[in-house]
């Protein structure tokens, strides 16, 4: 019999990371479910899971800032990526109206997402919550009246739920990326990479990141994203996370030998196929 494979999320049954991990794998798999990102990460480095998915970006709201650090902190290799729409739906117990909600409770993210859909509900007071599928499990479990959960339509089925209003994100456009990462064995392999996730430093002189994007463009890679982050150890300086795709991975091998050289320190977080939507 094979064995699943072990995946470790942040959040609950029914969260955004477990559609994510229903919708990537085509393998049975097992979920290991951790309270934060941090936790995810430690049970990766501890071997109780294999892989972990991880969000790093929302088209609303921006990358997510902390889980960048994790990955190349703790030298996590990124071996995939799932884009996933995401539609966020008010839901509680059957029977009330959104009129009777007197608060809703939600991820921070979630509830940001959402700020133009309360303004038309004064009344509601919106309460920032560690994870979105845990509040419609709680209202489900308590039978909480009056009370409301900005979850998916996997938790309301999941929990048997009544959405009050569904997609009240404020850009219906909204779409969460996610890392498939692991700590350690097989990479993707080459025929199939198409993208790759890079972090460099630079010295602190002029026209020194004009000259990698230079090179990434005579070399013919599309840059879909670039994020600074301060370096510690060294105030004013900074760290370089780029993603780019390319057609031909002789390309980009020639693109990467060369900001080696150019960069201080350079690393390789991960190169995997790209998840078009």
């Amino acid at each position: 019999m094979k064995q699943k494979i072990k995946v470790a999320i942040q959040g609950k049954l029914g969260s955004f990371h477990n559609i994510v991990v229903n919708r990537y794998f085509e393998d049975d798999t097992s979920l290991v479910l951790c309270d934060s990102f941090d936790q995810t990460v430690k049970e990766l480095l501890e071997e109780n899971a294999d892989l972990a998915v991880m969000a790093i970006e929302n088209s609303i709201a921006g990358s997510i800032i902390p889980n960048y650090a994790l990955i190349d902190q703790n030298n996590l290799k990124i071996i995939g990526e799932y884009g996933l729409n995401i539609n966020h739906n008010l839901m509680g117990l059957d029977g009330q109206s959104i009129e009777e909600i007197d608060e809703v409770f939600s991820h921070p993210m979630a509830l940001l997402q959402c700020k133009s859909f309360f303004k038309n509900y004064p009344h509601i007071r919106l309460v920032e919550s560690e994870d979105t599928a845990e509040e419609a499990l709680n209202i489900s479990k308590n039978q909480l009246k009056r009370r409301g959960a900005i979850a998916s339509q996997e938790a309301a089925n999941m929990f048997n739920l009544t959405i009050y209003a569904s997609s009240i994100q404020t850009i219906k456009n909204n779409v969460t990326r996610f890392f498939i990462v692991q700590n350690k064995g097989s990479l993707v392999p080459k025929k199939q990479i198409n993208k790759a996730s890079l972090k460099f430093i630079l010295d602190h002189k002029r026209g020194s990141l004009a000259a990698v994007l230079n090179v990434m463009s005579d070399c013919h890679l599309n840059l879909t994203k670039i994020q600074s982050l301060p370096v510690i150890e060294i105030p004013g300086k900074y760290a370089f996370f780029v993603d780019v795709t390319f057609d031909d991975y002789s390309n980009y091998n020639k693109a990467r030998k060369l900001i080696e050289i150019m960069a201080s320190k350079f690393k390789i977080l991960g190169e995997y196929e790209q998840h078009v939507i």
